[in-house]
């Protein structure tokens, strides 16, 4: 009688003892499931993104998604906040996570080059390094683009000369803000020497062919200003205020 009473506790013992383990893997099941299906809000594609696309323009081909966890691709982004200044490293396609890594800096993209947005086109000009930052413009900067005349010349070239520059003999106006410099194919430096020792500081060593990207119609623009006159770049950064300044004259420079 004892035995059987010893072994009857002992197996309901075993039994709450099983319960409990169930139980205990039961409720760790349902936190592993939870944490799976944890909401996760992430940016994704809704319509073609083409390489080298800036990342403060696809903000209106983005949507965002809230997805489980565990659907979401390791390296994904919720915003663009930290993103300024990078480019598209691939083509993006409808569907897909934007992913942290498709976003890099222009000139990681291919050496020397950039592509080209969707809609553009590329002209290739050749300047000569004073034009040009004294030859430190490369691919992937952002350039203001200006353009100087000769109002002489022009007139022989068959412009029309505004009423308000007729008394003026030369001009210079600023053409566009925001031009995408696409490649520059530029001969390399030679290293300075002096007494004998060479010098880590290397100066531009004549003209640049400096592609840019434009529309057609402010490609003809540019085309005309280096047929007729003198094209310019100055570098634009993040912060730099971009206005529209009147064309400049000698009468302007002395007001």
């Amino acid at each position: 009688m004892k035995t059987r009473l010893l072994g009857g506790i002992a197996a309901l013992l075993l039994a709450v003892t099983g319960i409990v383990l169930l139980v205990t893997y039961v409720q760790g099941a349902d936190k592993r499931a939870q944490q799976g299906l944890d909401p996760v809000s992430v940016l994704v594609v809704k319509e073609r993104i083409p390489a080298g696309t800036k990342a403060e323009d696809i903000q209106s081909k983005l949507k965002t998604e809230t997805l489980p966890q565990s659907a979401v691709a390791p390296g994904t982004i919720n915003t663009l906040t930290d993103q300024k200044g990078k480019v598209t490293s691939a083509d993006l396609q409808p569907g897909e996570q934007l992913l942290g890594v498709k976003l890099v800096s222009p000139k990681e993209l291919v050496p020397g080059t950039v592509p080209v947005p969707e809609g553009l086109q590329e002209a290739t000009f050749v300047l000569a390094p004073e034009r040009m930052l004294g030859g430190r413009v490369e691919a992937g900067d952002t350039v203001t683009v200006f353009a100087s005349f000769k109002l002489d010349e022009a007139i022989q070239a068959g412009a029309n000369v505004p009423a308000g520059l007729s008394g003026w003999k030369d001009f210079t106006e600023l053409l566009y803000h925001d031009v995408l410099v696409t490649a520059v194919q530029q001969a390399a430096p030679e290293a300075e020497k002096s007494a004998g020792t060479e010098k880590a500081v290397a100066l531009p060593n004549g003209s640049a062919y400096v592609t840019v990207a434009l529309s057609d119609a402010n490609a003809a623009k540019m085309v005309f200003g280096a047929e007729f006159g003198n094209l310019w770049l100055s570098k634009q950064t993040e912060k730099t205020v971009k206005t529209d300044p009147p064309t400049t004259t000698f009468g302007g420079l002395v007001q």
